[in-house]
């Protein structure tokens, strides 16, 4: 599938579609908020690279000239002082003038590298969503905005862990290397089993759970700072770009 053809057809999580293709995660909020928010993405650049930022209103981006940002992700979530109150697939209504719109890298995009430097992806194998999980890493605060660190897992056989970490640190934009492999408890998480957002993956024999910082870090920061209101996607469903990959390797 085409970049195109996934924004006006997916209804489901993004991962493995458009390969070759960028994909960014959401997180819109009032003029008023927005600085706040960027400045949280400028301090916390692990879990929140930012790759373009619109103006108040706009619903269109560099990334994909052609695509709206209020129809061309699958599923989006609504926020009301924290609380999530809908999930809908078209966010059009609930679009303001005064929303501010970052878009942020997901480690979607450097998926397709691993996969040509032969980490298998078990969580795609698998036609599940990628595990993500909240752990006890607070991020740097910035002005009203606060919250958690948030992790994707992938499974990784012991003797790739070091493939898949040299791998994704060529694409610091989307999230680059891993921020922990091995032992979850080290980051507060205590059952893989029991994502807070998405699935749970089956391992392999000798896999390693290896853990990169999560574009969904947002959302958690809006669960904590409580904005008056947000719109971000939901968990796996991104913004699929018409970017190239590789523009984001060094």
């Amino acid at each position: 599938m085409t970049p195109e053809e996934v924004r006006r057809t997916a209804h489901g999580p993004t991962a493995g579609l458009a390969p070759g293709y960028a994909q960014a995660n959401l997180i819109a909020v009032p003029r008023d908020w927005a600085y706040d928010v960027l400045l949280f993405a400028q301090r916390n650049p692990k879990p929140c690279p930012v790759l373009d930022v619109t103006d108040p209103g706009v619903r269109t981006t560099v990334l994909a000239e052609h695509a709206d940002l209020a129809r061309d992700i699958p599923r989006y979530r609504i926020w009301e002082h924290g609380e999530l109150k809908v999930e809908p697939t078209d966010a059009t209504d609930h679009w303001r003038d005064d929303l501010v719109a970052f878009l942020i890298g997901c480690s979607f995009t450097f998926e397709s590298a691993l996969r040509r430097a032969g980490v298998p992806l078990r969580y795609v194998d698998q036609g599940r969503n990628v595990p993500m999980y909240v752990t006890d890493r607070e991020c740097r605060p910035a002005g009203r905005i606060h919250g958690p660190l948030v992790v994707s897992m992938r499974y990784v056989p012991v003797d790739q862990v070091h493939t898949a970490h040299a791998t994704t640190a060529r694409m610091p934009a989307v999230h680059g290397a891993p921020v922990h492999a091995g032992n979850p408890r080290d980051l507060g998480i205590k059952d893989l089993d029991h994502p807070d957002f998405g699935d749970p993956t089956t391992p392999e024999p000798g896999d390693v759970p290896v853990f990169w910082a999560c574009g969904v870090t947002p959302q958690a920061a809006v669960m904590a700072s409580k904005p008056p209101f947000a719109i971000t996607h939901a968990p796996g469903h991104m913004f699929v770009t018409d970017v190239r990959d590789d523009h984001y390797t060094i």
